[in-house]
């Protein structure tokens, strides 16, 4: 710190940060210690390398050595590194004595130590100090017998001392603590090195005895079928069947004994040993036994055995599915089909008895639709398989009082009932249970199906009466009046059917009215009763201006082949646009001036033509505003708009708006030319006369404006500006105000 003469202490001066923002690239400490690392900025440099001449150097080495590794030890006597470095430093030295001492000391610290254990352990076996290996060893399995590395290694070393009685004797230490399988497996594999087979096989004895699983069993069997024991193999696996009995039985026990079997060519006996299985075996747990009786049979058996085998594993696996879940008609479904193709018909009958009585728990039709098929599969098996008639007649009568009708009911059972009576002759009982339906529970497929049987039949007295049924529980279904109409137009008698049409049409609510118009007035034009027809359109007219019903009427009035039907056409489409000029659907009216168009186009005159084309909306793109559900502003949306002429005479400021267009127009023009004068005159004086144009603005140049308005008639505009003119109240001149806005806008926008 600096001082002044005075002898006072002068304080430094800090540095003032003016810019105290973030820097744009900010440096992090991770960041920092990676940059370091990568660096290397605090690496040591590796000590000198130093040359030991004589014993009194090494010794300096050797004690300076032992007292860093004795420091380390005494600062953290729990790294057992630090006692491995230490110990195989000294082994280093062959100083194994010294290490040696190292290493009891450690285990002093932790005898728990795996690691400790096994390098103690190979040092004196590297050493060749074989009793201490085993004195280590033996310590190391006493202290710590789960340690299966210890036994590995104690066996290991005995046995390539060919001390074989030894390792054995190490071995049976080891089984009994009854170890993990492998090393069963171990201790076994070692007695058949040695052709030890009856010692193998004791072992075996206690090997399923402590692990008693069905892969050690089926070891076992294949151990004595390995060495030629077929008799005690056999008996092997009888032993594991009777051991595990029915409640811990397991399928890959029988697949071994079956191949076991098969393999001594003992196929009577695979067979049974299938079959016993199959009859045990939950059906869930065997598909791996299935799979190979099937095989089985495929190479040995006969074709009848094949699908015995096959029709028996699709039969347990529905049974499984239905029991699990009886309501699955789908399961069901698959089981009948099954059962149909190879079994007889008291057996498909219990099925389907079975499968029927699983009534759906809910009254409602959705959870029925499956269930009803059941009824019907089981009605035609009886009638076209079995050819029962009477038991079909049964199986459809039970279906029906079964169902519950007040609330829901099936046309299809109805009518398939109708015509299984009809195929056996019986027509009085098919009519009754049609009768019935309808009584019971009408439904439109009922009354269709009715009606079509006796159309069918010709008994049209039936179908009127049937038509009158059917109308009188359903007025408003336009398709039933169009079908009884087309009935009595077909058996000649149209004043029925024009009864009929009259009735439709005065119905107070119709599903499909324009379509039932339509009927009728095309079964007018077919009688060539024109008059009626424009009695109808005109009916129609008055109820509806819809724009295809004009356009309609139109083409009927050309179809007629008359004199005066090009000038009843014209006329009636001067009257549609004369009704549809106040329409809001703007669109239908251009429809019907485009038809009418295309009509003048093919049958009018050049005046005709001009003035339909006159008649012809501009269509013009525009704005408005868009809001949103919870009535906020969302913004702006451009549409097109139809304005026809009349439309454009009540708007003075289309006029002003085709205007502006214009004058933007010759603007653009002047300046264009402008420019290529600019362009011309440095060129000489010969060119500057001969290229000299003539003055003219913007006023004096005129052109024909190309814009939509620019060819309305002098009676629009006069009658415009005159209305301008007289507008002189105040809502009107707020009105104009808000024209003259709208304007300036769409001027922009342009």
């Amino acid at each position: 710190m600096a001082s002044t003469a005075a002898g006072k202490q002068r304080i430094p001066k800090v540095a003032k940060v003016k810019n105290k923002a973030p820097a744009e690239v900010q440096i992090t400490a991770e960041q920092l210690l990676r940059e370091a690392k990568e660096r290397e900025l605090e690496l040591l440099p590796p000590p000198p390398k130093q040359k030991i001449t004589d014993a009194e150097e090494l010794n300096d080495y050797k004690l300076k050595k032992r007292k860093g590794f004795e420091d380390n030890i005494r600062k953290n006597r729990t790294v057992i590194s630090n006692w491995i470095k230490y110990a195989q430093w000294e082994e280093s030295l062959k100083e194994v004595q010294r290490a040696r001492s190292i290493y009891e000391r450690a285990l002093d610290v932790d005898h728990r130590n795996i690691t400790l254990w096994l390098k103690y352990a190979e040092m004196e076996m590297k050493n060749r100090q074989v009793n201490h290996a085993r004195n280590i060893w033996d310590r190391a399995i006493t202290i710590l017998p789960r340690v299966n590395q210890f036994w590995y290694k104690y066996t290991y070393m005995e046995e390539m001392l060919g001390n074989i009685a030894g390792c054995r004797q190490v071995f049976e230490r080891w089984m009994e603590w009854e170890p993990e399988e492998q090393a069963w497996h171990s201790y076994i594999n070692f007695e058949l090195r040695y052709k030890e087979v009856d010692k193998s096989r004791s072992i075996y004895e206690k090997f399923v005895m402590v692990h008693p699983e069905v892969k050690n069993w089926i070891k076992y069997a294949n151990f004595e079928e390995k060495h030629g024991y077929i008799a005690l193999a056999r008996k092997v696996f009888e032993r594991a069947v009777e051991f595990f009995g029915e409640e811990h039985i397991s399928e890959n026990l029988y697949v071994a004994f079956s191949r076991f079997e098969e393999k001594q060519k003992e196929f009577e006996r695979v067979r049974i040993i299938y079959k016993y299985a199959l009859d045990r075996v939950p059906k869930q747990q065997a598909q791996e036994l299935f799979k190979n009786y099937t095989v089985f049979e495929k190479r040995f058996g006969d074709r009848r055995g094949i699908e015995d085998v096959i029709v028996s594993k699709r039969r347990f696996q529905y049974e499984e599915e239905v029991k699990a879940n009886p309501h699955n008609y789908d399961a069901w479904f698959d089981y009948l089909r099954l059962v149909e193709s190879d079994t007889d018909a008291d057996t498909v009958r219990e099925v389907y008895e079975r499968a029927i009585a699983n009534t759906p728990p809910i009254q409602e039709k959705r959870h029925w639709r499956r269930y009803i098929y059941l009824w019907i599969n089981y009605a035609l098996y009886e009638e076209l398989e079995v050819k029962d008639p009477e038991r079909t007649r049964q199986v459809y009568q039970a279906c029906l009082e079964l169902i519950p009708h007040k609330k829901f009911t099936f046309a299809k059972i109805w009518l398939l009932y109708a015509q299984f009576e009809i195929r056996q002759k019986n027509l009085q009982n098919a009519r009754r249970g049609l009768g019935t339906a309808i009584g019971k529970c009408p439904k439109n497929k009922v009354f269709k199906g009715y009606i079509e049987l006796e159309l069918q039949l010709r008994e049209f007295d039936r179908c009127r009466k049937l038509y009158e049924k059917y109308l009188e529980f359903s007025p408003e279904n336009c398709t039933t009046w169009i079908k009884f109409a087309e009935l009595e137009t077909i058996l000649g008698d149209s004043d029925r059917a024009r009864a009929i049409f009259e009735l439709a049409i005065g119905q107070p609510r119709l599903d499909m009215p324009e379509v039932l118009w339509k009927s009728y007035i095309d079964f007018e034009i077919e009688q060539e009763e024109y008059e009626n027809t424009r009695g109808l359109y005109k009916r129609l007219l008055q109820r509806t201006q819809h724009v295809k019903v004009w356009i309609s009427y139109g083409q009927f009035e050309l179809s007629i082949d008359s004199d005066d039907r090009i000038q009843r056409c014209r006329q009636i489409y001067e009257e549609a646009n004369k009704s549809m000029q106040g329409c809001e659907e703007k669109e239908e009216r251009l429809m019907l001036l485009e038809s009418w168009r295309e009509f003048e186009d093919e049958f009018g005159s050049l005046a005709n033509k001009e003035r339909v084309r006159k008649l012809l909306p501009e269509k013009v793109k525009k704005r408005r505003k868009i809001t949103a559900e919870d009535g906020s502003d969302a913004g702006w949306e451009e549409y097109y708009d139809y304005i026809f002429p009349e439309d454009a005479a009540n708007q003075p400021n289309l006029k002003l708006l085709a205007m502006a267009k214009m004058w933007k127009k010759q603007q653009q023009e002047d300046e264009e030319e402008q420019e290529e004068e600019e362009q011309q005159v440095p060129q000489g004086k010969e060119a500057q006369e001969n290229s000299e144009p003539e003055e003219q603005g913007p006023a004096g140049h005129r052109e024909e404006p190309e814009n939509e308005y620019d060819d309305r008639d002098d009676e629009s505009s006069s009658s415009s500006s005159s209305s301008d003119d007289s507008e002189s109240d105040d809502g009107d001149r707020e009105d104009d105000k808000d024209k003259t806005e709208e304007t300036k806008a769409d001027t922009e926008k342009l």
